[in-house]
């Protein structure tokens, strides 16, 4: 996260139809140490899994050597001397989108064959200065690349897609020549329609409006993805007591300063906060998830659950999650949605070990609360991208 703005990425994608797996490759990663995130898409040629293979394989090169400052001509060249030739065409070919950002500085695209990519600055489309880039070695001379840069600010975003996009269509009354220039018509109608659609919805809407027109048969692998400078939506997890009791008090205040969405997980943890603060509890008898404890109302919390059971569902939800993951009404589905709407997630952890989860005879999956949520945090980063704290009380 920059000291200006949270930057949410998100990518959504359809299969071409009959194929099990997809032919576009996304990648993205935060490069620790340096304030910099990495966006790669790639369309490998024709679908299925050769095309997989040759998606991941030149993501992969993208991401790596755009982490090591590599010169773009250096990029490219490696990824077009490296991807091996087909067999049936005689060539090797994938598109590819690289996107470079500096939290607090400059933003590099590097592009090759793929739909040029658009910059929206609030509801209105940036007019971009593209450089062309040629290739000047024997086996690449003559290939022609485009690269731009430009600074963000809040409210921008970036939006980047796959042939299987622009092309969605081709043949129909509606659009003989594919999508085309219309797609990007349609992103502007949804920004302006809502200024802060997020990353995730925007890009899903692109999709499924793709596959509409295809006549939900896509005829491609579509992708569209979407990263989006904005201002951080914060949320609040607190679970479990504080080692000291002379801490529930701080516990307490954390809760009422906190400007953002609170969770308050474990029931001790809710009974301190409501004592703390002279709060009441009001408990719900609807079971959303056979396996929980129906979730609990109290002031100023936007959800409140049981605690182990809850958070190690949830962590699971998230480790399994991906476009198609269809997420039910229960405490941790609530609790999953909470966080996969927010940006920067704050933990603040109460040490005091309960002893019910220390029996040798209960499951295994009932982990100590440190150790889940340690994972749940490592996911979140290394998968979600969020920016994520923890805090001992």
């Amino acid at each position: 996260m920059s000291e200006n703005f949270f930057i949410e990425v998100n990518c959504h994608q359809k299969n071409h139809d009959g194929e099990r797996i997809c032919g576009d490759v996304f990648y993205s990663q935060r490069v620790q140490g340096e304030e910099r995130t990495i966006v790669v898409l790639s369309d490998g040629m024709g679908h299925g899994v050769k095309a997989n293979v040759l998606a991941t394989l030149t993501s992969t090169l993208a991401l790596n050597f755009t982490k090591e400052h590599k010169d773009i001509n250096t990029i490219a060249d490696i990824i077009m001397n490296t991807l091996p030739i087909c067999s049936e065409r005689k060539m090797s070919y994938s598109t590819f989108t690289i996107v470079d950002i500096e939290h607090n500085g400059e933003t590099r695209i590097l592009e090759y064959d793929n739909p040029e990519c658009f910059i929206m600055r609030g509801t209105q489309r940036m007019d971009m200065q593209w450089q062309c880039v040629i290739l000047k070695t024997d086996k690449n001379f003559g290939k022609e690349l485009k690269y731009c840069s430009f600074t963000p600010q809040k409210e921008d975003r970036i939006i980047l897609w796959s042939d299987g996009i622009s092309q969605s269509g081709m043949g129909s009354p509606d659009y003989p020549f594919g999508w085309g220039d219309d797609a990007r018509d349609f992103v502007d109608k949804i920004i302006n329609n809502e200024h802060d659609i997020s990353a995730r919805k925007l890009s899903t809407k692109v999709v499924n409006m793709a596959y509409v027109n295809d006549g939900y048969h896509p005829k491609d692998d579509t992708s569209c993805a979407t990263i989006y400078f904005r201002e951080p939506r914060k949320l609040l997890i607190c679970t479990g007591p504080p080692f000291e009791k002379e801490n529930d008090s701080k516990l307490a205040k954390i809760f009422t300063d906190f400007n953002g969405k609170k969770i308050v997980s474990g029931a001790t943890t809710v009974d301190i906060i409501a004592r703390e603060l002279k709060l009441d509890i009001t408990d719900s008898f609807e079971f959303n998830d056979p396996d929980l404890p129906p979730v609990s109302q109290m002031n100023g919390a936007d959800l409140v659950t049981e605690g182990i059971l809850t958070l190690s569902k949830a962590t699971e939800t998230l480790n399994r999650f991906n476009e198609t993951t269809s997420i039910g009404n229960g405490p941790s589905d609530q609790m999953v949605k909470l966080i996969l709407e927010s940006d920067e997630i704050n933990f603040v952890i109460g040490t005091c070990i309960n002893i019910a989860h220390q029996d040798p005879s209960l499951p295994v999956e009932l982990e100590i609360r440190r150790t889940v949520v340690k994972r749940m945090a490592h996911i979140l980063h290394e998968k979600f991208l969020k920016e994520v704290k923890l805090k001992f009380l």
